[in-house]
Protein backbone atom coordinates (compact mmCIF):
# COMPACT_ATOMS: atom_id res chain seq x y z
CA UNK A 1 0.00 0.00 0.00
CA UNK A 2 2.74 2.74 1.04
CA UNK A 3 4.64 1.32 -2.35
CA UNK A 4 1.83 2.17 -4.40
CA UNK A 5 1.16 5.49 -2.47
CA UNK A 6 4.59 6.76 -2.76
CA UNK A 7 4.88 5.46 -6.74
CA UNK A 8 1.66 6.93 -7.29
CA UNK A 9 2.34 10.14 -5.77
CA UNK A 10 5.32 10.91 -7.48
CA UNK A 11 4.52 9.63 -11.07
CA UNK A 12 1.66 12.46 -11.15
CA UNK A 13 3.08 15.16 -11.75
CA UNK A 14 4.56 13.94 -14.71
CA UNK A 15 1.19 12.46 -15.63
CA UNK A 16 0.06 16.69 -15.35
CA UNK A 17 2.64 17.20 -17.95
CA UNK A 18 1.85 15.02 -20.22
CA UNK A 19 -2.20 15.05 -20.25
CA UNK A 20 -1.18 18.93 -21.03
CA UNK A 21 0.93 18.03 -23.66
CA UNK A 22 -1.70 15.88 -25.45
CA UNK A 23 -3.94 18.04 -24.97
CA UNK A 24 -5.82 15.83 -22.26
CA UNK A 25 -7.34 19.36 -20.49
CA UNK A 26 -10.82 19.58 -18.98
CA UNK A 27 -12.41 22.69 -19.81
CA UNK A 28 -14.91 24.82 -17.75
CA UNK A 29 -18.48 23.46 -18.92
CA UNK A 30 -21.84 24.60 -17.77
CA UNK A 31 -22.06 21.30 -15.75
CA UNK A 32 -18.44 21.03 -14.35
CA UNK A 33 -17.81 23.16 -11.05
CA UNK A 34 -14.24 23.51 -11.42
CA UNK A 35 -13.48 27.02 -12.01
CA UNK A 36 -10.53 26.66 -14.25
CA UNK A 37 -9.14 24.32 -16.95
CA UNK A 38 -7.66 21.47 -15.60
CA UNK A 39 -5.66 18.65 -17.00
CA UNK A 40 -6.73 15.38 -16.77
CA UNK A 41 -5.13 11.32 -17.02
CA UNK A 42 -4.27 10.86 -13.40
CA UNK A 43 -4.77 7.47 -14.65
CA UNK A 44 -1.59 7.06 -15.91
CA UNK A 45 -0.16 7.64 -12.51
CA UNK A 46 -2.22 5.46 -10.79
CA UNK A 47 -1.61 2.50 -13.09
CA UNK A 48 2.42 3.29 -12.80
CA UNK A 49 1.47 3.04 -8.75
CA UNK A 50 -0.40 -0.14 -9.58
CA UNK A 51 2.04 -1.82 -11.25
CA UNK A 52 5.04 -0.75 -9.25
CA UNK A 53 3.51 -2.41 -6.29
CA UNK A 54 2.70 -5.56 -8.41
CA UNK A 55 6.58 -5.61 -9.30
CA UNK A 56 7.51 -5.57 -5.57
CA UNK A 57 4.83 -7.49 -4.23
CA UNK A 58 6.04 -10.06 -6.85
CA UNK A 59 9.52 -10.38 -5.38
CA UNK A 60 8.30 -10.84 -1.73
CA UNK A 61 8.28 -14.47 -0.81
CA UNK A 62 5.59 -13.71 1.67
CA UNK A 63 3.60 -13.40 -1.67
CA UNK A 64 5.51 -15.58 -3.78
CA UNK A 65 2.94 -18.51 -4.95
CA UNK A 66 0.32 -15.58 -5.04
CA UNK A 67 2.20 -14.46 -8.57
CA UNK A 68 2.88 -17.42 -9.11
CA UNK A 69 -0.35 -18.00 -11.94
CA UNK A 70 -1.44 -15.80 -14.66
CA UNK A 71 -4.51 -14.25 -12.89
CA UNK A 72 -2.13 -11.36 -10.95
CA UNK A 73 -0.55 -10.11 -14.57
CA UNK A 74 -3.74 -10.70 -16.11
CA UNK A 75 -4.83 -8.10 -14.16
CA UNK A 76 -2.51 -6.25 -14.46
CA UNK A 77 -2.92 -6.25 -18.52
CA UNK A 78 -6.27 -5.47 -18.76
CA UNK A 79 -5.70 -2.74 -16.16
CA UNK A 80 -3.11 -1.28 -18.80
CA UNK A 81 -5.33 -1.74 -21.26
CA UNK A 82 -8.40 0.13 -19.42
CA UNK A 83 -6.28 2.31 -18.52
CA UNK A 84 -5.10 3.27 -22.27
CA UNK A 85 -9.00 3.15 -23.54
CA UNK A 86 -9.31 5.89 -20.96
CA UNK A 87 -6.31 7.73 -21.85
CA UNK A 88 -8.05 8.09 -25.76
CA UNK A 89 -11.13 8.96 -24.37
CA UNK A 90 -9.55 12.01 -21.99
CA UNK A 91 -7.15 13.34 -25.33
CA UNK A 92 -10.18 12.73 -27.77
CA UNK A 93 -13.38 12.58 -25.93
CA UNK A 94 -14.86 9.12 -27.67
CA UNK A 95 -17.98 8.52 -28.04
CA UNK A 96 -19.81 5.88 -25.56
CA UNK A 97 -20.69 3.40 -27.83
CA UNK A 98 -16.47 3.28 -28.63
CA UNK A 99 -15.94 2.91 -24.94
CA UNK A 100 -18.24 0.44 -23.96
CA UNK A 101 -17.25 -2.29 -26.44
CA UNK A 102 -14.06 -1.30 -25.38
CA UNK A 103 -14.96 -2.01 -21.93
CA UNK A 104 -16.43 -5.28 -22.68
CA UNK A 105 -13.56 -6.82 -24.77
CA UNK A 106 -11.45 -5.92 -22.31
CA UNK A 107 -13.67 -7.47 -19.01
CA UNK A 108 -13.64 -10.75 -21.51
CA UNK A 109 -10.00 -10.86 -21.89
CA UNK A 110 -9.56 -10.74 -18.12
CA UNK A 111 -12.52 -13.15 -17.69
CA UNK A 112 -10.64 -15.71 -20.43
CA UNK A 113 -7.45 -15.58 -18.64
CA UNK A 114 -9.24 -16.93 -14.92
CA UNK A 115 -11.19 -13.59 -13.05
CA UNK A 116 -14.51 -14.85 -13.81
CA UNK A 117 -17.34 -15.80 -10.84
CA UNK A 118 -18.36 -19.18 -11.13
CA UNK A 119 -20.29 -19.87 -8.07
CA UNK A 120 -22.04 -17.74 -5.39
CA UNK A 121 -21.86 -18.14 -1.61
CA UNK A 122 -25.82 -18.25 -1.85
CA UNK A 123 -26.50 -21.84 -1.13
CA UNK A 124 -23.51 -23.31 -2.92
CA UNK A 125 -25.41 -21.94 -6.29
CA UNK A 126 -23.06 -22.48 -9.50
CA UNK A 127 -23.33 -20.80 -12.57
CA UNK A 128 -23.31 -24.06 -14.67
CA UNK A 129 -22.96 -22.82 -18.25
CA UNK A 130 -19.12 -21.36 -19.23
CA UNK A 131 -20.74 -18.68 -21.66
CA UNK A 132 -23.31 -17.33 -18.60
CA UNK A 133 -20.21 -17.40 -16.32
CA UNK A 134 -18.55 -15.20 -18.98
CA UNK A 135 -21.29 -13.12 -19.81
CA UNK A 136 -22.10 -11.91 -15.95
CA UNK A 137 -18.57 -11.39 -15.60
CA UNK A 138 -18.10 -9.12 -18.06
CA UNK A 139 -21.64 -7.42 -17.25
CA UNK A 140 -20.04 -7.00 -13.34
CA UNK A 141 -17.01 -5.51 -14.24
CA UNK A 142 -18.93 -3.21 -17.16
CA UNK A 143 -20.92 -1.79 -14.37
CA UNK A 144 -18.17 -1.62 -11.73
CA UNK A 145 -16.24 0.56 -14.78
CA UNK A 146 -19.30 3.33 -15.44
CA UNK A 147 -19.84 3.46 -11.67
CA UNK A 148 -16.86 4.52 -10.89
CA UNK A 149 -16.70 6.65 -13.70
CA UNK A 150 -19.57 8.36 -13.35
CA UNK A 151 -19.26 8.84 -9.60
CA UNK A 152 -15.81 10.90 -10.63
CA UNK A 153 -17.20 14.37 -10.68
CA UNK A 154 -15.53 16.41 -7.55
CA UNK A 155 -12.28 17.01 -6.87
CA UNK A 156 -10.80 13.89 -4.46
CA UNK A 157 -14.23 12.16 -4.78
CA UNK A 158 -13.87 8.92 -6.52
CA UNK A 159 -10.09 8.30 -5.49
CA UNK A 160 -11.45 8.78 -1.53
CA UNK A 161 -14.87 6.49 -1.96
CA UNK A 162 -12.46 4.08 -3.41
CA UNK A 163 -10.11 4.65 -0.91
CA UNK A 164 -12.47 4.14 1.89
CA UNK A 165 -14.34 1.51 0.65
CA UNK A 166 -11.12 -0.71 -0.15
CA UNK A 167 -10.15 -0.26 3.22
CA UNK A 168 -12.84 -2.37 4.55
CA UNK A 169 -12.69 -4.39 1.44
CA UNK A 170 -9.05 -5.21 2.24
CA UNK A 171 -9.71 -5.95 5.93
CA UNK A 172 -12.74 -8.40 4.75
CA UNK A 173 -10.19 -10.50 2.53
CA UNK A 174 -7.69 -10.18 4.68
CA UNK A 175 -9.97 -11.79 7.98
CA UNK A 176 -11.44 -14.16 5.62
CA UNK A 177 -8.25 -15.31 4.17
CA UNK A 178 -6.88 -15.94 7.69
CA UNK A 179 -10.12 -17.68 8.87
CA UNK A 180 -9.28 -20.07 5.58
CA UNK A 181 -5.66 -20.70 6.47
CA UNK A 182 -4.25 -19.65 9.29
CA UNK A 183 -1.04 -21.33 8.55
CA UNK A 184 -0.49 -19.12 4.69
CA UNK A 185 -2.95 -16.04 4.47
CA UNK A 186 -1.51 -14.96 1.46
CA UNK A 187 -4.09 -13.97 -1.09
CA UNK A 188 -4.70 -11.92 -3.96
CA UNK A 189 -7.58 -10.66 -3.44
CA UNK A 190 -5.75 -8.50 -0.76
CA UNK A 191 -2.82 -7.81 -2.42
CA UNK A 192 -4.89 -6.10 -5.25
CA UNK A 193 -6.99 -4.33 -2.32
CA UNK A 194 -3.91 -2.78 -0.65
CA UNK A 195 -2.71 -1.51 -3.99
CA UNK A 196 -5.86 0.05 -4.90
CA UNK A 197 -5.96 2.10 -1.97
CA UNK A 198 -2.49 3.06 -2.06
CA UNK A 199 -2.75 4.32 -5.34
CA UNK A 200 -5.81 6.77 -4.50
CA UNK A 201 -4.49 7.46 -1.37
CA UNK A 202 -0.92 8.57 -3.84
CA UNK A 203 -3.14 10.81 -5.98
CA UNK A 204 -5.65 11.85 -3.48
CA UNK A 205 -3.17 14.71 -2.75
CA UNK A 206 -2.76 16.10 -6.01
CA UNK A 207 -6.72 15.57 -6.91
CA UNK A 208 -8.30 17.36 -3.13
CA UNK A 209 -10.68 20.64 -3.52
CA UNK A 210 -9.00 22.88 -5.43
CA UNK A 211 -7.43 19.50 -7.74
CA UNK A 212 -4.17 19.89 -10.16
CA UNK A 213 -5.06 17.11 -11.80
CA UNK A 214 -8.66 15.01 -12.67
CA UNK A 215 -7.94 10.80 -12.94
CA UNK A 216 -9.47 11.34 -15.76
CA UNK A 217 -11.63 8.05 -18.05
CA UNK A 218 -7.71 6.58 -17.72
CA UNK A 219 -8.37 6.39 -13.74
CA UNK A 220 -12.08 5.99 -12.93
CA UNK A 221 -11.90 3.09 -15.25
CA UNK A 222 -8.99 1.68 -13.93
CA UNK A 223 -10.38 1.54 -10.17
CA UNK A 224 -13.97 0.45 -11.18
CA UNK A 225 -12.06 -2.72 -13.54
CA UNK A 226 -9.97 -3.18 -10.00
CA UNK A 227 -12.44 -3.67 -7.81
CA UNK A 228 -14.39 -5.63 -9.73
CA UNK A 229 -11.65 -7.80 -10.20
CA UNK A 230 -10.99 -8.41 -6.55
CA UNK A 231 -14.80 -8.47 -5.86
CA UNK A 232 -14.85 -11.48 -8.27
CA UNK A 233 -12.04 -13.14 -7.28
CA UNK A 234 -13.76 -13.48 -3.55
CA UNK A 235 -17.72 -13.87 -4.25
CA UNK A 236 -16.57 -16.72 -6.85
CA UNK A 237 -13.83 -18.17 -5.12
CA UNK A 238 -14.73 -18.38 -1.57
CA UNK A 239 -16.34 -21.46 0.21
CA UNK A 240 -18.93 -20.06 2.75
CA UNK A 241 -18.63 -23.52 4.94
CA UNK A 242 -14.61 -21.81 5.84
CA UNK A 243 -16.61 -18.98 7.63
CA UNK A 244 -17.46 -18.93 11.38
CA UNK A 245 -20.89 -20.89 12.19
CA UNK A 246 -21.93 -18.52 14.76
CA UNK A 247 -22.10 -16.10 12.05
CA UNK A 248 -25.89 -15.40 11.30
CA UNK A 249 -25.36 -13.97 7.50
CA UNK A 250 -22.04 -15.82 6.24
CA UNK A 251 -23.10 -16.31 3.02
CA UNK A 252 -24.40 -13.24 2.14
CA UNK A 253 -21.53 -11.47 2.87
CA UNK A 254 -19.07 -11.94 0.37
CA UNK A 255 -21.63 -10.40 -1.73
CA UNK A 256 -22.92 -7.55 0.31
CA UNK A 257 -19.15 -6.41 0.42
CA UNK A 258 -18.40 -5.50 -3.45
CA UNK A 259 -21.72 -4.13 -3.21
CA UNK A 260 -21.04 -1.65 -0.64
CA UNK A 261 -17.59 -1.05 -1.80
CA UNK A 262 -19.42 0.94 -4.90
CA UNK A 263 -22.73 1.45 -3.20
CA UNK A 264 -22.77 4.96 -3.57
CA UNK A 265 -21.68 4.72 -7.77
CA UNK A 266 -23.60 2.37 -7.80
CA UNK A 267 -26.73 4.72 -6.45
CA UNK A 268 -25.13 7.39 -8.98
CA UNK A 269 -25.23 5.17 -11.74
CA UNK A 270 -29.11 4.21 -11.59
CA UNK A 271 -30.89 7.44 -10.16
CA UNK A 272 -28.91 9.27 -12.66
CA UNK A 273 -30.19 7.30 -15.36
CA UNK A 274 -33.62 7.23 -14.51
CA UNK A 275 -33.80 10.17 -14.03
CA UNK A 276 -32.61 10.97 -17.19
CA UNK A 277 -34.78 8.66 -19.02
CA UNK A 278 -37.95 10.00 -17.20
CA UNK A 279 -36.92 13.00 -18.82
CA UNK A 280 -37.09 11.73 -21.97
CA UNK A 281 -32.94 11.78 -22.13
CA UNK A 282 -30.93 9.23 -23.00
CA UNK A 283 -29.08 7.91 -19.78
CA UNK A 284 -25.68 9.02 -20.71
CA UNK A 285 -26.83 12.35 -21.68
CA UNK A 286 -24.57 14.81 -19.51
CA UNK A 287 -25.93 16.96 -16.96
CA UNK A 288 -25.93 18.26 -13.32
CA UNK A 289 -28.13 15.51 -12.23
CA UNK A 290 -25.57 13.64 -10.16
CA UNK A 291 -25.62 13.08 -6.61
CA UNK A 292 -22.70 15.24 -6.13
CA UNK A 293 -24.26 17.71 -8.06
CA UNK A 294 -27.10 17.26 -5.51
CA UNK A 295 -25.44 18.27 -2.55
CA UNK A 296 -23.77 21.15 -4.02
CA UNK A 297 -27.48 22.41 -5.33
CA UNK A 298 -28.50 21.79 -1.23
CA UNK A 299 -25.81 24.65 -0.30
CA UNK A 300 -22.87 22.28 0.73
CA UNK A 301 -19.50 23.61 -0.12
CA UNK A 302 -17.34 21.56 -2.62
CA UNK A 303 -15.12 20.01 0.03
CA UNK A 304 -18.03 19.79 2.53
CA UNK A 305 -20.00 17.76 -0.55
CA UNK A 306 -16.85 15.48 -0.56
CA UNK A 307 -16.82 14.42 3.20
CA UNK A 308 -19.99 13.97 3.21
CA UNK A 309 -19.92 10.78 0.47
CA UNK A 310 -16.89 9.94 2.41
CA UNK A 311 -18.63 9.33 5.25
CA UNK A 312 -21.67 7.41 3.64
CA UNK A 313 -19.30 5.45 1.67
CA UNK A 314 -17.41 4.09 5.49
CA UNK A 315 -20.59 3.83 7.56
CA UNK A 316 -22.10 0.89 4.23
CA UNK A 317 -18.89 -0.54 3.67
CA UNK A 318 -17.22 -1.16 6.74
CA UNK A 319 -20.65 -1.80 8.62
CA UNK A 320 -20.86 -4.84 6.10
CA UNK A 321 -16.99 -5.69 6.56
CA UNK A 322 -17.70 -6.17 10.34
CA UNK A 323 -20.22 -8.91 9.95
CA UNK A 324 -17.04 -11.09 9.44
CA UNK A 325 -16.03 -10.29 12.89
CA UNK A 326 -18.99 -9.27 15.28
CA UNK A 327 -22.42 -10.51 15.76
CA UNK A 328 -25.47 -9.01 13.47
CA UNK A 329 -27.48 -7.26 15.98
CA UNK A 330 -24.23 -5.10 17.11
CA UNK A 331 -23.42 -4.25 13.33
CA UNK A 332 -27.05 -3.25 12.82
CA UNK A 333 -26.75 -1.04 15.62
CA UNK A 334 -23.13 0.98 14.31
CA UNK A 335 -24.72 1.04 10.82
CA UNK A 336 -28.05 2.40 12.42
CA UNK A 337 -25.73 5.22 14.12
CA UNK A 338 -23.50 5.89 11.53
CA UNK A 339 -26.51 6.41 9.18
CA UNK A 340 -28.41 8.48 11.08
CA UNK A 341 -25.17 10.80 11.70
CA UNK A 342 -24.46 10.61 7.91
CA UNK A 343 -27.95 11.47 7.56
CA UNK A 344 -27.90 14.46 10.19
CA UNK A 345 -24.73 15.76 7.86
CA UNK A 346 -26.08 15.86 4.97
CA UNK A 347 -29.41 17.07 5.29
CA UNK A 348 -28.89 19.74 7.60
CA UNK A 349 -26.06 22.63 7.20
CA UNK A 350 -24.48 23.12 10.38
CA UNK A 351 -23.83 26.75 11.71
CA UNK A 352 -20.18 27.08 11.16
CA UNK A 353 -20.72 26.07 7.51
CA UNK A 354 -22.99 29.45 6.94
CA UNK A 355 -20.58 31.39 8.75
CA UNK A 356 -17.30 30.46 7.19
CA UNK A 357 -18.37 33.23 3.32
CA UNK A 358 -19.13 35.57 5.68
CA UNK A 359 -15.95 35.50 7.45
CA UNK A 360 -14.06 35.15 4.14
CA UNK A 361 -15.68 37.96 3.10
CA UNK A 362 -14.67 39.82 6.12
CA UNK A 363 -11.20 38.74 5.55
CA UNK A 364 -11.16 39.66 1.72
CA UNK A 365 -12.75 43.20 2.46
CA UNK A 366 -10.07 43.83 5.19
CA UNK A 367 -7.07 43.01 2.68
CA UNK A 368 -8.05 45.07 -0.28
CA UNK A 369 -6.63 48.84 -0.02
CA UNK A 370 -8.41 51.82 0.43
CA UNK A 371 -8.80 53.69 -2.51
CA UNK A 372 -10.94 56.38 -1.65
CA UNK A 373 -10.75 58.27 1.60
CA UNK A 374 -13.61 57.82 3.89
CA UNK A 375 -16.31 59.97 3.82
CA UNK A 376 -17.71 62.59 6.80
Amino acid sequence: MAIAAAATYLATPLARLIAQRTGAVTPVRDRDVHAVPTPRMGGLAMFAGLAVAFVVASRMPFLEDVFAGRVPWAILGCGALVCLLGAADDIWDLDWITKLVGQVLIAGLMAWQGVQLVQFPIFGLVIGSPRLSLLVTVLVVVIAVNAVNWVDGLDGLASGVVAIGGIAFFVYTYLLTVNNNPTDFSNLATVLMASVVGVCLGFLPHNFHPARIFMGDSGAMLLGLTVAAAGIMVTGQINPAILETEQALPAFVPIILPVAVLLLPLMDVAVTAGRRLLSGKSPFHADRTHLHHKLLDHGHSHRRAVLIMYVWTAVVAFSAAALIVFPVWVVLACFVAGALLATIITVVRLPFAALRPRRDRAAQEADEPVTHPPGP
